[in-house]
């Protein structure tokens, strides 16, 4: 873990310089890929390790945008309101969790998607939403758009950071045992004494947290704020495709998936409907054929390299010359 937790923060140092070096446009793309990540490494959290199979934690990515505009036309100045709206939505998902937990499976899965309808509707009907109209964070309109920009793809990059860092510590204490144990099979879990509703709420809070995180990050650089977009269930969609492309089980799996999905969108996105199709294609490809994900080709690739035993020129048997017939 100390290793890991060195290696993460000198890689974050390396990327937060960027912006002295890149433009604009490429710090804008960073900033997406660095949202990207944070939203598949909480939903590969949630689903992969808890069996939480949730398709409604953009409630929580439009929820923690809400609340920053709430809290700066109530007089907040914008960057610690952001903040604080991501805390707002996790303080909402663990009080949704003592209902929706209930549940399990696809009873789970539906109710989070009607959950984040409710929430949706509901923050349309506040007149500061104006209802499908929206509204933008104009606080931030007062920052010179270069730094507003750097502090976009600061703040996409630091939460990013914080979230593999707290997952890789949850996953490796008592909790991360139990949270495994829970994906694997709950009622076998129960049986050996583990608590499963108060472990799945902990995963359950901190994934709704990293979302929120991600929504506050998107509200950032975008300004915008459209019910619509900010709460469209195609973040819950793009969550599950870059999760099950990367790896559900493993921790930097959909990090690989976001990458992927980066780079299908940049190459692939101007060609519309095809490039959905595409999308598409590729998740079933992979649910079908390949159901561990990148993650799960890397593994079996080292396994292979593993097995295969290694020759050392030096034991080798020399060719003798063959004896003459007298």
């Amino acid at each position: 873990m100390k290793h890991q937790f060195s290696w993460t923060l000198a890689a974050a140092l390396a990327l937060a310089a960027l912006p002295l070096f890149l433009g604009a446009n490429a710090i804008d793309k960073l900033t997406t890929l660095f949202i990207f990540m944070l939203l598949a490494s909480t939903w590969g959290l949630l689903a992969g390790q808890a069996g939480l199979v949730s398709v409604g934690q953009q409630a929580f990515f439009g929820l923690g945008a809400y609340f920053a505009l709430r809290l700066v036309d109530g007089g907040w100045a914008a960057y610690p309101a952001l903040f604080a709206g991501a805390v707002g939505a996790a303080l909402v998902a663990w009080g949704l969790s003592f209902f929706v937990l209930r549940l399990k499976d696809g009873e789970f899965a539906i109710a989070t998607w009607v959950v984040a309808e409710v929430i949706r509707i509901g923050v349309m009907l506040d007149p500061l939403v104006q209802g499908e109209t929206g509204t933008s964070l104009i606080a931030l309109n007062a920052v010179e758009p270069e730094l507003r920009r750097n502090l976009g793809f600061w703040m996409a990059l630091g939460s990013l950071v914080l979230m593999l860092l707290v997952t890789a510590w949850l996953l490796r204490s008592a909790v991360g045992t139990a949270t495994r144990a829970i994906g694997e099979d709950d009622e076998a879990a129960a049986s050996l004494g583990v608590r499963v509703t108060p472990t799945r709420r902990r995963v359950y809070v901190l994934a709704s947290f990293g979302a929120a995180l991600a929504g506050v990050a998107w509200l950032a650089s975008a300004i915008t704020f459209l019910p619509r977009t900010n709460f469209g269930v195609q973040w819950s969609v793009l969550m599950l495709f870059m999760a099950l492309v990367g790896g559900l089980r493993s921790q930097w799996g959909p990090l690989l998936g976001a990458l992927l999905l980066f780079v299908l969108q940049e190459s692939l996105g101007h060609l519309g409907a095809w490039y959905l199709a595409g999308i598409g294609v590729v998740a079933a490809v992979f649910a079908l054929w390949l159901p561990r994900g990148l993650a799960g080709v890397w593994d079996d690739w080292r396994a292979r390299q593993a097995a295969t035993p290694a020759t050392d020129p030096s034991l080798s048997i020399p060719n003798l010359p063959r004896s003459s017939t007298p």
